[in-house]
Protein backbone atom coordinates (compact mmCIF):
# COMPACT_ATOMS: atom_id res chain seq x y z
CA UNK A 1 0.00 0.00 0.00
CA UNK A 2 2.95 2.62 0.75
CA UNK A 3 4.43 1.87 -2.61
CA UNK A 4 1.30 2.53 -4.17
CA UNK A 5 0.90 5.49 -2.40
CA UNK A 6 4.48 6.79 -3.34
CA UNK A 7 3.44 5.74 -7.12
CA UNK A 8 0.42 7.56 -6.84
CA UNK A 9 1.60 10.81 -5.52
CA UNK A 10 4.64 10.77 -8.24
CA UNK A 11 2.03 10.41 -10.81
CA UNK A 12 0.00 13.06 -9.37
CA UNK A 13 2.77 16.07 -9.23
CA UNK A 14 2.92 16.50 -12.87
CA UNK A 15 -0.61 16.77 -13.14
CA UNK A 16 -1.36 19.11 -10.40
CA UNK A 17 1.64 21.58 -11.70
CA UNK A 18 -0.43 21.79 -15.41
CA UNK A 19 -3.31 22.07 -13.49
CA UNK A 20 -2.20 25.30 -11.52
CA UNK A 21 -0.58 26.85 -14.35
CA UNK A 22 -3.97 25.98 -16.30
CA UNK A 23 -6.20 28.10 -13.76
CA UNK A 24 -3.76 31.08 -13.57
CA UNK A 25 -4.29 31.16 -17.47
CA UNK A 26 -8.17 31.37 -16.92
CA UNK A 27 -7.63 33.71 -14.28
CA UNK A 28 -6.03 36.28 -16.55
CA UNK A 29 -8.34 36.01 -19.36
CA UNK A 30 -11.42 36.90 -17.09
CA UNK A 31 -12.53 40.32 -17.84
CA UNK A 32 -11.63 41.62 -14.81
CA UNK A 33 -8.23 41.36 -15.72
CA UNK A 34 -8.43 40.85 -19.45
CA UNK A 35 -4.71 39.97 -20.07
CA UNK A 36 -5.04 37.12 -21.98
CA UNK A 37 -8.16 37.73 -24.17
CA UNK A 38 -9.06 36.69 -27.48
CA UNK A 39 -6.92 38.93 -29.43
CA UNK A 40 -4.02 38.28 -26.99
CA UNK A 41 -4.32 34.58 -27.12
CA UNK A 42 -3.95 34.61 -30.79
CA UNK A 43 -0.97 36.49 -30.90
CA UNK A 44 0.34 34.30 -28.16
CA UNK A 45 -0.41 31.59 -30.22
CA UNK A 46 1.40 32.20 -33.01
CA UNK A 47 4.71 33.16 -31.00
CA UNK A 48 4.33 29.87 -29.59
CA UNK A 49 3.77 27.85 -32.72
CA UNK A 50 6.03 30.02 -35.09
CA UNK A 51 9.28 30.28 -32.26
CA UNK A 52 8.90 28.63 -28.90
CA UNK A 53 7.59 25.45 -30.26
CA UNK A 54 9.93 25.09 -32.72
CA UNK A 55 12.97 25.95 -31.17
CA UNK A 56 11.96 23.84 -28.06
CA UNK A 57 11.53 20.57 -30.48
CA UNK A 58 15.10 21.64 -32.50
CA UNK A 59 17.17 22.18 -29.03
CA UNK A 60 16.20 18.90 -27.55
CA UNK A 61 16.33 16.63 -30.38
CA UNK A 62 19.98 17.78 -30.97
CA UNK A 63 20.87 17.53 -27.55
CA UNK A 64 19.26 14.41 -26.89
CA UNK A 65 18.87 12.43 -29.83
CA UNK A 66 21.87 10.49 -31.61
CA UNK A 67 22.27 7.73 -34.07
CA UNK A 68 22.62 4.86 -31.17
CA UNK A 69 19.58 6.60 -29.70
CA UNK A 70 17.06 6.47 -32.69
CA UNK A 71 18.20 2.29 -33.08
CA UNK A 72 17.07 2.05 -29.33
CA UNK A 73 13.99 3.75 -29.93
CA UNK A 74 13.19 2.69 -33.31
CA UNK A 75 9.72 1.23 -32.33
CA UNK A 76 8.10 4.56 -30.81
CA UNK A 77 7.29 6.59 -34.33
CA UNK A 78 5.42 2.98 -35.06
CA UNK A 79 3.85 3.33 -31.48
CA UNK A 80 2.64 6.59 -32.01
CA UNK A 81 1.51 5.52 -35.79
CA UNK A 82 -0.82 3.11 -34.24
CA UNK A 83 -2.10 5.32 -31.50
CA UNK A 84 -3.37 7.69 -34.54
CA UNK A 85 -4.77 4.73 -36.47
CA UNK A 86 -6.76 3.02 -33.53
CA UNK A 87 -7.94 6.52 -32.56
CA UNK A 88 -9.13 7.76 -35.83
CA UNK A 89 -10.98 4.07 -36.46
CA UNK A 90 -12.82 4.62 -32.78
CA UNK A 91 -12.96 7.91 -33.59
CA UNK A 92 -14.93 7.32 -36.97
CA UNK A 93 -17.16 4.87 -34.58
CA UNK A 94 -18.05 8.06 -32.90
CA UNK A 95 -19.00 10.34 -35.06
CA UNK A 96 -21.25 7.90 -36.77
CA UNK A 97 -22.77 7.05 -33.36
CA UNK A 98 -23.52 10.45 -31.98
CA UNK A 99 -24.52 11.27 -35.66
CA UNK A 100 -21.84 14.69 -35.39
CA UNK A 101 -22.35 17.81 -37.80
CA UNK A 102 -20.40 17.99 -41.12
CA UNK A 103 -18.51 20.35 -39.59
CA UNK A 104 -17.29 18.64 -36.20
CA UNK A 105 -16.55 14.96 -37.79
CA UNK A 106 -12.99 16.35 -38.58
CA UNK A 107 -12.74 18.10 -35.05
CA UNK A 108 -13.62 14.65 -33.16
CA UNK A 109 -11.55 12.16 -34.97
CA UNK A 110 -8.69 14.29 -34.50
CA UNK A 111 -9.31 14.72 -31.16
CA UNK A 112 -9.42 11.13 -30.69
CA UNK A 113 -6.93 10.24 -32.76
CA UNK A 114 -3.79 12.47 -31.56
CA UNK A 115 -3.07 13.17 -28.08
CA UNK A 116 -0.72 15.60 -26.59
CA UNK A 117 2.41 13.62 -27.51
CA UNK A 118 5.00 16.16 -26.34
CA UNK A 119 3.94 19.27 -24.01
CA UNK A 120 2.40 16.78 -21.60
CA UNK A 121 5.37 14.19 -21.73
CA UNK A 122 8.02 17.03 -20.90
CA UNK A 123 6.18 17.72 -17.83
CA UNK A 124 5.19 14.48 -16.45
CA UNK A 125 8.77 12.86 -17.94
CA UNK A 126 10.82 15.75 -15.56
CA UNK A 127 8.89 15.71 -12.79
CA UNK A 128 8.11 11.86 -12.06
CA UNK A 129 12.12 11.37 -12.13
CA UNK A 130 12.44 13.90 -9.48
CA UNK A 131 9.54 11.97 -7.43
CA UNK A 132 10.95 9.94 -4.52
CA UNK A 133 8.71 7.51 -5.69
CA UNK A 134 10.04 7.10 -8.82
CA UNK A 135 11.00 3.15 -10.55
CA UNK A 136 12.93 4.75 -12.93
CA UNK A 137 16.46 5.33 -10.39
CA UNK A 138 19.13 7.80 -10.93
CA UNK A 139 16.98 11.29 -11.08
CA UNK A 140 20.26 12.70 -13.37
CA UNK A 141 19.59 9.94 -15.85
CA UNK A 142 16.15 9.43 -15.67
CA UNK A 143 15.72 12.95 -16.76
CA UNK A 144 18.43 13.37 -19.79
CA UNK A 145 17.18 9.90 -21.06
CA UNK A 146 13.15 11.10 -20.52
CA UNK A 147 13.96 14.55 -22.47
CA UNK A 148 14.98 12.50 -25.30
CA UNK A 149 12.06 10.30 -25.52
CA UNK A 150 9.91 13.17 -24.73
CA UNK A 151 11.83 15.26 -27.36
CA UNK A 152 11.51 12.14 -30.12
CA UNK A 153 7.54 11.50 -29.02
CA UNK A 154 6.73 15.43 -29.56
CA UNK A 155 8.55 15.24 -33.04
CA UNK A 156 6.99 12.28 -34.31
CA UNK A 157 3.42 13.26 -32.97
CA UNK A 158 3.91 16.68 -34.67
CA UNK A 159 4.94 15.23 -38.32
CA UNK A 160 1.64 12.64 -38.08
CA UNK A 161 -0.11 15.56 -36.24
CA UNK A 162 0.57 18.32 -38.79
CA UNK A 163 0.53 15.57 -41.76
CA UNK A 164 -2.82 14.06 -41.13
CA UNK A 165 -5.60 15.48 -38.06
CA UNK A 166 -4.51 19.06 -40.13
CA UNK A 167 -5.85 18.18 -43.24
CA UNK A 168 -8.59 16.09 -41.61
CA UNK A 169 -9.75 19.45 -39.76
CA UNK A 170 -9.12 21.31 -42.95
CA UNK A 171 -11.47 19.17 -45.10
CA UNK A 172 -14.05 19.29 -42.53
CA UNK A 173 -14.01 22.78 -42.13
CA UNK A 174 -13.72 23.19 -46.12
CA UNK A 175 -17.07 20.87 -47.20
CA UNK A 176 -19.15 22.65 -44.63
CA UNK A 177 -18.05 26.34 -45.68
CA UNK A 178 -18.87 25.07 -49.21
CA UNK A 179 -22.10 23.49 -47.96
CA UNK A 180 -22.82 26.97 -46.43
CA UNK A 181 -21.97 28.64 -49.95
CA UNK A 182 -24.53 26.61 -51.89
CA UNK A 183 -26.96 27.56 -49.55
CA UNK A 184 -26.37 31.26 -49.75
CA UNK A 185 -25.29 31.69 -53.40
CA UNK A 186 -26.51 34.73 -54.82
CA UNK A 187 -25.74 33.45 -58.74
CA UNK A 188 -28.79 34.15 -60.10
CA UNK A 189 -28.77 37.65 -58.60
CA UNK A 190 -25.57 38.23 -60.22
CA UNK A 191 -26.35 37.07 -63.76
CA UNK A 192 -29.16 39.44 -63.74
CA UNK A 193 -26.88 42.77 -62.42
CA UNK A 194 -24.67 41.46 -65.45
CA UNK A 195 -26.89 41.20 -67.68
CA UNK A 196 -28.59 44.87 -67.03
CA UNK A 197 -24.60 46.18 -67.50
CA UNK A 198 -24.01 44.11 -70.79
CA UNK A 199 -27.37 45.86 -71.97
CA UNK A 200 -28.57 48.51 -70.02
CA UNK A 201 -25.48 50.59 -69.26
CA UNK A 202 -23.03 50.38 -71.88
CA UNK A 203 -24.44 51.85 -74.82
CA UNK A 204 -22.20 54.56 -75.73
CA UNK A 205 -20.85 54.30 -79.04
CA UNK A 206 -17.25 55.52 -77.97
CA UNK A 207 -16.26 55.26 -74.67
CA UNK A 208 -17.52 53.20 -71.79
CA UNK A 209 -19.37 55.02 -69.11
CA UNK A 210 -18.55 55.20 -65.71
CA UNK A 211 -20.96 52.25 -64.92
CA UNK A 212 -19.35 49.93 -67.26
CA UNK A 213 -16.39 46.87 -66.31
CA UNK A 214 -13.17 47.10 -67.85
CA UNK A 215 -13.25 44.02 -69.89
CA UNK A 216 -16.71 45.50 -71.61
CA UNK A 217 -14.83 48.68 -72.14
CA UNK A 218 -12.43 46.91 -74.11
CA UNK A 219 -14.56 45.23 -75.91
CA UNK A 220 -16.43 48.42 -77.12
CA UNK A 221 -12.99 49.96 -77.85
CA UNK A 222 -12.52 47.23 -80.37
CA UNK A 223 -14.58 48.88 -82.64
CA UNK A 224 -13.10 52.12 -82.82
CA UNK A 225 -9.50 51.88 -81.71
CA UNK A 226 -6.56 51.36 -84.77
CA UNK A 227 -4.96 47.79 -83.67
CA UNK A 228 -1.65 49.08 -82.14
CA UNK A 229 -3.38 51.19 -79.67
CA UNK A 230 -5.89 47.82 -79.25
CA UNK A 231 -3.20 45.52 -78.72
CA UNK A 232 -1.58 47.71 -76.07
CA UNK A 233 -4.76 48.55 -74.18
CA UNK A 234 -5.62 44.11 -74.45
CA UNK A 235 -1.76 43.94 -72.76
CA UNK A 236 -2.54 45.96 -70.17
CA UNK A 237 -6.46 44.73 -69.63
CA UNK A 238 -4.43 41.14 -69.16
CA UNK A 239 -1.72 42.32 -67.04
CA UNK A 240 -4.05 43.84 -64.85
CA UNK A 241 -6.20 40.35 -64.87
CA UNK A 242 -2.68 38.65 -63.68
CA UNK A 243 -2.51 41.21 -61.19
CA UNK A 244 -6.40 40.87 -59.37
CA UNK A 245 -6.31 37.50 -59.72
CA UNK A 246 -2.84 36.90 -57.59
CA UNK A 247 -4.21 39.35 -55.25
CA UNK A 248 -7.53 37.52 -54.78
CA UNK A 249 -5.35 34.17 -54.12
CA UNK A 250 -3.08 35.92 -51.60
CA UNK A 251 -6.58 36.94 -49.70
CA UNK A 252 -8.20 33.57 -49.60
CA UNK A 253 -4.80 31.08 -48.97
CA UNK A 254 -4.08 31.66 -45.04
CA UNK A 255 -0.22 31.77 -45.29
CA UNK A 256 0.05 30.78 -41.65
CA UNK A 257 -1.96 27.55 -42.41
CA UNK A 258 0.42 26.57 -45.08
CA UNK A 259 3.67 27.69 -42.87
CA UNK A 260 2.37 25.94 -39.92
CA UNK A 261 3.26 22.37 -41.02
CA UNK A 262 6.01 23.40 -43.02
CA UNK A 263 7.41 25.50 -40.14
CA UNK A 264 6.96 22.24 -37.63
CA UNK A 265 8.50 19.79 -39.75
CA UNK A 266 11.55 21.76 -40.70
CA UNK A 267 12.51 22.52 -37.07
CA UNK A 268 12.24 18.09 -36.37
CA UNK A 269 14.31 18.24 -39.28
CA UNK A 270 17.05 20.48 -38.07
CA UNK A 271 17.28 18.87 -34.61
CA UNK A 272 17.23 15.38 -36.29
CA UNK A 273 20.21 16.38 -38.63
CA UNK A 274 22.14 18.05 -35.55
CA UNK A 275 21.48 15.28 -33.47
CA UNK A 276 23.18 12.28 -35.39
CA UNK A 277 25.68 14.40 -37.36
CA UNK A 278 29.07 14.06 -34.57
CA UNK A 279 30.56 16.94 -36.93
CA UNK A 280 28.07 19.34 -36.37
CA UNK A 281 27.11 18.10 -32.87
CA UNK A 282 30.35 19.02 -32.14
CA UNK A 283 30.29 22.63 -33.36
CA UNK A 284 26.77 23.45 -31.47
CA UNK A 285 26.46 21.03 -28.16
CA UNK A 286 28.51 21.62 -25.50
CA UNK A 287 29.94 23.90 -23.51
CA UNK A 288 32.78 23.84 -24.98
CA UNK A 289 31.36 23.62 -28.47
CA UNK A 290 32.47 26.88 -30.65
CA UNK A 291 28.52 27.58 -31.67
CA UNK A 292 27.40 26.44 -28.44
CA UNK A 293 25.43 29.89 -28.56
CA UNK A 294 23.28 28.54 -30.87
CA UNK A 295 21.63 26.11 -28.89
CA UNK A 296 21.79 27.84 -25.59
CA UNK A 297 19.69 30.59 -28.16
CA UNK A 298 17.47 27.87 -28.64
CA UNK A 299 16.64 26.19 -25.56
CA UNK A 300 15.99 29.41 -23.96
CA UNK A 301 13.21 30.63 -26.52
CA UNK A 302 12.13 26.68 -26.22
CA UNK A 303 11.68 26.85 -21.96
CA UNK A 304 8.47 29.72 -22.66
CA UNK A 305 7.04 27.28 -25.03
CA UNK A 306 5.24 24.77 -22.59
CA UNK A 307 4.18 27.70 -19.30
CA UNK A 308 2.48 30.12 -22.35
CA UNK A 309 1.10 27.33 -24.01
CA UNK A 310 -0.49 25.94 -20.83
CA UNK A 311 -1.51 29.80 -20.14
CA UNK A 312 -3.40 29.91 -23.44
CA UNK A 313 -5.07 26.64 -22.87
CA UNK A 314 -6.43 27.79 -19.68
CA UNK A 315 -7.84 31.05 -21.36
CA UNK A 316 -9.52 28.92 -23.96
CA UNK A 317 -11.14 26.36 -20.95
CA UNK A 318 -12.46 29.48 -20.08
CA UNK A 319 -14.37 30.02 -23.29
CA UNK A 320 -15.40 26.35 -22.73
CA UNK A 321 -16.93 27.48 -19.13
CA UNK A 322 -18.87 29.57 -21.04
CA UNK A 323 -20.91 26.79 -22.58
CA UNK A 324 -21.07 26.04 -26.18
CA UNK A 325 -24.08 23.92 -28.60
CA UNK A 326 -22.17 21.19 -28.69
CA UNK A 327 -23.79 17.65 -28.09
CA UNK A 328 -22.91 15.94 -24.92
CA UNK A 329 -22.38 12.55 -26.49
CA UNK A 330 -20.02 14.16 -28.79
CA UNK A 331 -17.80 14.93 -25.51
CA UNK A 332 -18.88 11.04 -23.61
CA UNK A 333 -17.67 9.39 -27.09
CA UNK A 334 -14.13 11.40 -26.84
CA UNK A 335 -13.46 11.04 -23.00
CA UNK A 336 -14.29 7.21 -23.51
CA UNK A 337 -11.95 6.85 -26.49
CA UNK A 338 -9.07 8.34 -25.13
CA UNK A 339 -9.27 7.60 -21.53
CA UNK A 340 -10.96 3.83 -21.50
CA UNK A 341 -10.55 2.44 -24.67
CA UNK A 342 -7.23 3.60 -26.03
CA UNK A 343 -4.94 3.01 -22.70
CA UNK A 344 -6.00 -0.85 -22.20
CA UNK A 345 -5.68 -1.51 -25.71
CA UNK A 346 -2.15 0.26 -26.08
CA UNK A 347 -1.41 -2.01 -22.98
CA UNK A 348 -2.17 -4.83 -24.68
CA UNK A 349 0.23 -3.36 -27.52
CA UNK A 350 3.10 -2.71 -25.85
CA UNK A 351 2.98 -6.00 -23.95
CA UNK A 352 3.06 -7.03 -26.78
CA UNK A 353 5.90 -5.59 -28.77
CA UNK A 354 7.94 -6.57 -25.06
CA UNK A 355 7.07 -9.78 -25.95
CA UNK A 356 8.44 -10.26 -29.41
CA UNK A 357 11.63 -8.11 -28.87
CA UNK A 358 11.05 -5.43 -30.15
CA UNK A 359 11.08 -3.12 -27.26
CA UNK A 360 13.93 -3.48 -24.82
CA UNK A 361 12.69 -5.16 -21.85
CA UNK A 362 15.24 -3.61 -19.12
CA UNK A 363 14.38 0.10 -19.54
CA UNK A 364 11.08 0.57 -17.50
CA UNK A 365 11.45 4.45 -18.61
CA UNK A 366 10.79 3.65 -21.92
CA UNK A 367 8.21 1.18 -21.53
CA UNK A 368 6.11 3.92 -19.82
CA UNK A 369 6.84 6.17 -21.91
CA UNK A 370 5.32 3.97 -24.24
CA UNK A 371 2.01 3.71 -22.43
CA UNK A 372 1.76 6.77 -21.73
CA UNK A 373 1.42 7.84 -24.76
CA UNK A 374 -2.33 5.65 -25.64
CA UNK A 375 -3.81 7.91 -21.95
CA UNK A 376 -3.12 11.37 -22.96
CA UNK A 377 -5.23 13.93 -23.69
CA UNK A 378 -6.04 15.40 -27.33
CA UNK A 379 -3.47 17.91 -28.36
CA UNK A 380 -3.57 21.60 -27.60
CA UNK A 381 -2.52 22.36 -31.55
CA UNK A 382 -5.80 20.83 -32.67
CA UNK A 383 -6.97 24.34 -30.83
CA UNK A 384 -4.75 26.20 -33.20
CA UNK A 385 -5.78 24.61 -36.62
CA UNK A 386 -9.37 25.00 -35.57
CA UNK A 387 -8.24 28.67 -35.22
CA UNK A 388 -6.51 29.15 -38.10
CA UNK A 389 -9.58 27.60 -40.32
CA UNK A 390 -12.43 29.16 -37.98
CA UNK A 391 -14.23 25.86 -37.84
CA UNK A 392 -15.29 24.60 -34.62
CA UNK A 393 -13.29 26.86 -32.21
CA UNK A 394 -15.88 27.26 -29.25
CA UNK A 395 -16.83 23.29 -29.42
CA UNK A 396 -12.81 22.55 -29.41
CA UNK A 397 -13.21 25.03 -26.35
CA UNK A 398 -15.56 22.46 -24.29
CA UNK A 399 -13.82 19.00 -25.78
CA UNK A 400 -10.72 20.56 -24.40
CA UNK A 401 -12.14 21.72 -21.21
CA UNK A 402 -13.62 18.78 -20.26
CA UNK A 403 -10.61 16.58 -21.48
CA UNK A 404 -8.15 17.99 -19.48
CA UNK A 405 -10.71 18.69 -16.57
CA UNK A 406 -11.03 14.56 -16.47
CA UNK A 407 -7.23 14.45 -17.39
CA UNK A 408 -5.93 15.21 -13.56
CA UNK A 409 -7.74 12.04 -12.53
CA UNK A 410 -7.61 9.57 -15.89
CA UNK A 411 -3.88 10.36 -16.03
CA UNK A 412 -2.96 10.23 -12.34
CA UNK A 413 -4.59 6.42 -12.24
CA UNK A 414 -3.09 5.80 -15.61
CA UNK A 415 0.00 7.05 -14.94
CA UNK A 416 0.30 5.32 -11.31
CA UNK A 417 -0.76 1.84 -12.88
CA UNK A 418 1.95 1.99 -15.84
CA UNK A 419 4.56 3.17 -12.99
CA UNK A 420 3.25 -0.05 -11.35
CA UNK A 421 3.41 -2.39 -14.06
CA UNK A 422 7.01 -1.35 -15.55
CA UNK A 423 8.25 -1.86 -11.89
CA UNK A 424 7.18 -5.73 -11.01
Amino acid sequence: MGKFMDLLIAASMPVLKVLLVTGLGSILALEHFDLLGEDARKHMNNIVYFVFNPSLVSSNLANSITYESIIKMWFMPLNIFITFVIGSILGCAAVHVTRAPQHLRGLIVGCCAAGNLGNMLIIIIPAVCKEKGSPFGDPDICHTSGMGYASLSMAIGAVYLWSYVYNIIRLSSSRSSKEVEIIHSPHSQSYVERSTLEHGNCIEPLLPSNDCTEEEGVYLEQKVLPSNTLHNKLQASFGTKIKQYLEMISRKINLKSLLAPLNHWSSKIVGFVVGVTPQIRRLLIGDSAPLHVIQDTALLLGDGSIPTLTLIMGGNLLKGLRGSSIDKSLIIGIIIVRYIALPIIGIAIVKGAIRFGLVVANDPLYQFVLYLQFALPPAMNIGTMTQLFGAGESECSVIMLWAYGLASISLTLWSTFYMWLVSI
